[in-house]
């Protein structure tokens, strides 16, 4: 039995659940999220205690893995919707930037040209300097995502640390072969 999936889901006052077929539907102050769940889950919101609980709906291994999946699925929509997800990012190294125009986040990170990235709809990015982005949204999925394409453009190298990474990342550092040569 999942540990995780045992456990109910809280629904703050201001949190309105609707559970229709095979949709659950979440709406808070901060938006609206929607997620479809598998037959192999049953769930059950208890709308006096406030209360979503998710079941296995029959013995399979794939049952068990669904069972913890869709209650952290439905948790994270919750705490979406209430206070929201954040990202931030920071760049490192001469000449790199980010800025941004309009719905596109423009990224200097070393190479000849700019690389342009879409904001997805649903989430809020900010430039809080030329070095730190910030990236909001009620989606979980959706910010881990769109942060790790940015981080992929170009992740900080071990050497001299040059590169995009997480605010609070610590990227192991290395001795160049020159300093081995003494």
């Amino acid at each position: 039995m999942s540990r995780i999936g045992k456990k109910p889901i809280v629904i703050p006052t201001n949190v309105k659940v609707t559970l229709a077929e095979k949709t659950l539907t979440i709406e808070g102050p901060l938006g609206k999220l929607q997620q479809e769940f598998s037959p192999n889950v049953n769930v059950k919101f208890d709308s006096t205690a406030n209360v979503i609980t998710v079941e296995r709906a029959n013995a399979t291994r794939l049952a068990a893995a669904m069972h913890g999946l869709y209650r952290a699925l439905f948790q994270n929509m919750v705490i979406g919707v209430t206070s929201g997800y954040e990202k931030k990012l920071e760049i490192f190294g001469t000449g790199y930037l980010f800025a941004l125009s309009d719905k596109i986040l423009q990224v200097r990170a070393g190479f000849a040209h700019e690389v342009h990235k879409k904001i997805p709809v649903g989430l809020d990015v900010k430039c809080l300097d030329q070095t730190h982005v910030s990236i909001k949204g009620i989606d979980k999925q959706l910010v881990g995502q769109f942060a790790a394409e940015i981080r992929s453009i170009r992740k900080a190298e071990p050497y001299l640390g040059k590169g995009i990474k997480y605010e609070g990342e610590v990227i192991r550092r290395k001795e160049s072969k020159a300093a081995t040569k003494k």
